[in-house]
């Protein structure tokens, strides 16, 4: 704790677009939710001006440039990874054995060796006291959780079939230029680590389920694109699709794509079972579609539910019934649970384990495509 305070001292690792969410998180969670205190220490990145402009708009007290040396600091007790993937394993595993807690942004790492050693790592720490946990973000959006919850109560029998897509449009356009993203190098791969990590993430976490088995396909649509030395090639996917096989027998397919004209930020999941259906959409976040199909035929049909009830999840923290939460405040509730394990002395979820085993679904999905979209083992 930092002294004279009793407060928990966090650092922020990346400035940028993550960086702003997991600021805004760490700047609000205090102020809805009965949490442990925590202090805004530094916020790190490696342009000096930037990262102090940044720093000084989002609420932290100082900013650094070297990431070595803010979790050396022994105030500093959360540090929070928002860089690129390639920087993950590095920088976690590195302040896991100086025993600082950990949330890393998904997906978890940018390989499966990189994921394996972050692991086992998260697993020697959390010996020590040490809490880990990755940032699979939507779990925390109130809509989806409340359908964990009903899927959990049985209300959709047994689940048969999942359908779940991402699909954004950003690279739509071929003039888009070059960035990390679309280097395999420093994203690891496209499409697939940037969202369809989210996709494979709720089927297994809405289901409690696990990936057995995955048939998939990449493409790249546009080779190549605007750099600041002139065109350059693309080496990542800019789409990709999957057919899982779970552990219970359930079905789920998979679709993302950053090329779906139209489409800005559709997460986009459908669950059928023997009792009911559900679906949801990213783009009306607070807004669950539900049908009991144990009702008369004559009174079945898909209802829209208005996520906004105190009883709903993380609800109650915030404004009264009718009135839409958005789509930051899901990194608060994440803040507020990782507090909460880390008071509690608890585990927190989603393990770096967890973020292993989704790994292990892109590594399978990556590997079947290269083998003409046959069926490979998961794990």
């Amino acid at each position: 704790m930092s002294p004279g305070t009793g407060a928990l001292g966090v650092a922020v690792i990346g400035y940028a677009f993550m960086g702003r969410a997991h600021s805004h998180a760490w700047r609000n969670v205090s102020a809805f939710f009965d949490v442990p205190a925590i202090e805004q220490r530094v916020l790190v990145g490696r342009h000096a001006q930037d990262v102090a402009e940044a720093a000084a708009k989002h609420g932290w007290a100082e900013s650094a440039t070297d990431w070595r040396e803010v979790i050396a600091r022994d105030y500093v007790h959360i540090v929070d990874i928002c860089a690129p993937g390639w920087m993950h394993a590095e920088i976690a595993v590195a302040a896991l054995e100086a025993g600082k807690h950990v949330l890393v942004e998904k997906p978890l790492a940018n390989t499966l060796a990189e994921a394996e050693r972050m692991a086992e790592a998260a697993r020697a720490a959390r010996g020590r006291g040490v809490a880990s946990m990755v940032g699979f973000t939507y779990r925390r959006v109130p809509a989806l959780a409340y359908a964990k919850q009903l899927i959990a109560a049985g209300r959709l029998g047994t689940v048969r079939e999942v359908r779940a897509s991402y699909l954004q449009d950003w690279l739509a356009d071929e003039e888009a230029p070059m960035t990390w993203r679309l280097r395999k190098e420093t994203a690891g791969s496209g499409a697939l680590g940037d969202i369809a990590s989210h996709a494979v993430d709720q089927v297994q976490y809405l289901l409690n389920d696990t990936v057995t088995e995955a048939s998939g396909r990449l493409h790249t649509f546009v080779g190549r694109r605007p750099g600041p030395d002139g065109p350059e090639d693309v080496t990542v996917d800019d789409a990709a699709w999957a057919t899982l096989s779970l552990a219970s027998g359930a079905v789920a397919s998979v679709e993302v794509s950053r090329v779906a004209t139209g489409r800005k930020n559709s997460l986009r999941i459908e669950v059928y079972g023997s009792g009911g259906a559900l679906a949801f959409d990213l783009e009306r976040p607070g807004e669950l579609e539900f049908l009991d199909a144990t009702a008369p035929a004559e009174e079945q049909g898909f209802r829209r539910i208005v996520v906004t009830e105190p009883s709903h999840p993380y609800m109650g923290a915030w404004w009264p019934q009718g009135h839409m939460i958005g789509w930051e405040h899901a990194f608060t509730h994440q803040a507020r649970d990782f507090l909460l394990a880390i008071r509690d002395g608890n585990a927190p979820s989603p393990s770096f384990e967890d973020g292993l085993q989704v790994q292990r679904v892109l590594a399978a999905i990556e590997e079947s495509a290269a083998a003409k979209s046959a069926t490979v083992h998961v794990g």
